[in-house]
């Protein structure tokens, strides 16, 4: 039981905290800004030094491919548009249930405006009970647990491609404009510590997936609320680094506490970007330069930019193919705008997936209430939680 009486004893020294860093953010901000302007001059420079000395860097740094300063409002979308989202929630296996198995819930939604079309709101479940399913990871040394989160990213990149694609390319239909989006970033950090068996049995599928989309032109993006990501950021570290060459391994490899090119450090991309930003518009866009893109596919290559959506700066990441495409970069900002305008802040074919994924306390019992009775019909005696298990749901404290 939380004590509150012993906690509101601590509060006051969280606000003061905070009261401390608003004065420190305003300063970053401003050091930001001037920095900003410095490398915009400079940008071309820069992006070569970067190009040249990316393997010595201590950080990764986006590479803009348009003025630092760009500010473009975002056109509004068709009036006919379909989009479609899928999302994944999942039941963890435990050895203290009545079967060591999990399950993936990935909910799917297509909503089209303009079409009068029925919307398709559902989910679709998988239960992973085989042994080469539960130890399929065990050969890499990954943990049960943190591979049903890797597959579960799979899963909600084919489900979205093989519902888009089955959309728009039936017999004799001619649909409108169209978007697939997925919820989190297209950057999938977790594969930079995978071996190169387990990242191929993931991004592979992925891939595989985007190329379905790309193939049907469906552009794809990935929708960043409150994202923490200083990428593009770090971008003016290569102007500020007091070096002649930003050779980190030689400059500051024994730096104990912050490098000296650190001057807005810990300023966030979005935090920078609201301060430049008016609602509708987006900046500059970027192409990351994460090491785990060296592993996908020239057009699958992950371009960003901030959106001012009204209620926050949101990234939204997008393959090469869309990026690349003006129309198509246009379009598929406009009808992102579009959905966080209709969700209330946040994409509501997003947030409706989410609601279809998401697996509550009942559906989880109700779930194993099931496999109990399918264990029990057919023969398995002793079937059960373990007593841990049945004592913590039984606690009288």
């Amino acid at each position: 039981m939380l004590d509150l009486a012993k906690l509101a004893r601590q509060l006051p020294g969280i606000s003061q905290h905070l009261q401390h860093e608003a004065g420190a953010g305003r300063q970053r901000l401003e050091r930001a800004a001037q920095l900003q302007l410095a490398a915009d001059a400079r940008r071309a420079e820069l992006r070569a030094v970067q190009q040249e000395w990316r393997d010595r860097l201590f950080f990764t740094a986006a590479e803009p491919t348009e003025p630092l300063g760009t500010r473009v409002p975002v056109v509004p979308p068709p009036t006919a548009h379909s989009v479609f989202a899928t999302d994944g929630s999942q039941i963890s296996p435990s050895h203290h249930e009545i079967a060591y198995c999990y399950l993936i819930n990935i909910g799917r939604v297509m909503l089209h405006y303009g079409q009068n079309l029925f919307p398709l709101l559902d989910s679709l479940p998988e239960v992973f009970y085989r042994p080469e399913d539960l130890n399929e990871s065990r050969q890499w040394g990954i943990r049960t647990e943190e591979w049903l989160g890797y597959r579960r990213t799979v899963s909600e990149a084919q489900a979205l491609a093989e519902m888009a694609c089955r959309w728009v390319n039936p017999p004799g239909a001619h649909p409108g404009p169209s978007l697939a989006l997925l919820d989190g970033s297209l950057v999938f950090w977790f594969l930079e510590s995978l071996p190169s068996g387990a990242r191929d049995r993931l991004l592979i599928p992925i891939l595989s997936a985007w190329e379905q989309l790309r193939a049907a032109r469906i552009p794809l993006a990935g929708y960043l609320s409150a994202s923490r990501s200083s990428e593009a950021l770090n971008f003016l570290r290569l102007q500020a680094c007091p070096y002649p060459v930003p050779n980190c391994s030689q400059h500051c490899s024994d730096a104990s506490d912050r490098l000296p090119c650190q001057r807005v450090h810990p300023l966030r991309d979005a935090t920078f970007w609201q301060e430049l930003l008016q609602p509708g518009e987006r900046g500059p866009l970027w192409r990351s330069s994460a090491r785990v893109l060296d592993w996908y596919d020239e057009r699958s290559r992950v371009y960003f930019c901030y959106l001012h959506v009204g209620t926050e700066i949101a990234r939204v990441d997008l393959p090469a193919w869309v990026a690349e495409d003006a129309k198509l970069l246009d379009r598929t900002l406009g009808i992102v705008l579009a959905q966080v305008h209709k969700g209330f802040g946040y994409p509501v074919a997003l947030a409706e997936a989410h609601n279809q994924a998401v697996v509550r306390g009942g559906d989880r019992a109700r779930f194993f209430a099931l496999l109990e009775q399918q264990m029990i019909r057919a023969g398995l005696q002793n079937v059960g939680t373990s007593y841990k298990e049945a004592r913590k749901r039984g606690s009288i404290a």
